[in-house]
């Protein structure tokens, strides 16, 4: 290789080539890992969020269920003081003045 004396002042071709080929793959590793570690942040973030929804979504279910809960007690003391109603009119009704 002519071009590592000092009075070189041109490069042959095959220097040249191994030069490009060498540079190309640096520059071509430093974009591989800038674009992997773009990814990898990303997949993070993503990851994160998925976890949030899943908590949420749990969360969701409690309060649906809680609701659930609450309106079947609701429902079943309702169905008592109808009960409890119709048994007063019953009670009430031979006693009415007419």
């Amino acid at each position: 290789m002519p071009e590592i004396t000092k009075g070189c002042i041109d490069m042959t071709n095959a220097s040249s080539t191994y030069l490009s080929i060498v540079l190309g793959a640096i520059v071509g590793g430093l974009i591989t890992w800038w674009v992997y570690k773009i990814q990898k942040n990303t997949t993070a973030k993503q990851d994160e969020t998925l976890r949030r929804i899943n908590d949420i979504e749990e969360s969701h279910d409690r309060v649906l269920k809680s609701i659930q809960h609450s309106q079947q007690h609701q429902e079943t003391i309702l169905k008592k003081i109808l009960s409890l109603e119709k048994k007063m009119d019953a009670i009430a009704e031979p006693h009415k003045p007419s």
